[in-house]
């Protein structure tokens, strides 16, 4: 996120400032302890990522493979629906194909 619609570039870098140092606190992060074979995941739609400091300080090489799964949008406290800011969403294998044949 670099910005928040509708305010000044100032008070949407501050309101941004706070909101990072609140979510980034203790008590809301999860601290993942990796070994071998391992897996792990989340949903960017309702949490952040941040990397550990001591991310190379493994005696393994970790694997990232980032998968974007096909979902409802999230809701919104007042009941509307999330809405993409910019890109395309990716479509599901079904919706691919559909799409495929219909311009065949």
């Amino acid at each position: 996120m670099k910005s928040i619609v509708g305010l000044t570039p100032r008070e949407s870098q501050k309101i941004l400032e706070i909101l990072w140092e609140h979510v980034t606190r203790p008590e809301y992060t999860v601290r993942f302890k990796w070994n071998a074979g391992d897996i792990a995941f989340w949903d960017n739609r309702s949490t952040v990522h941040l990397a550990p400091r001591d991310i190379f300080e493994s005696d393994f090489d970790r694997q990232l493979y980032r998968v974007t799964l096909v979902g409802k949008p999230l809701v919104g406290i007042d009941g509307s629906l999330s809405r993409s800011i910019e890109g395309e969403p990716i479509l599901s294998a079904a919706e691919e194909l559909r799409m495929r044949a219909a311009a065949e």
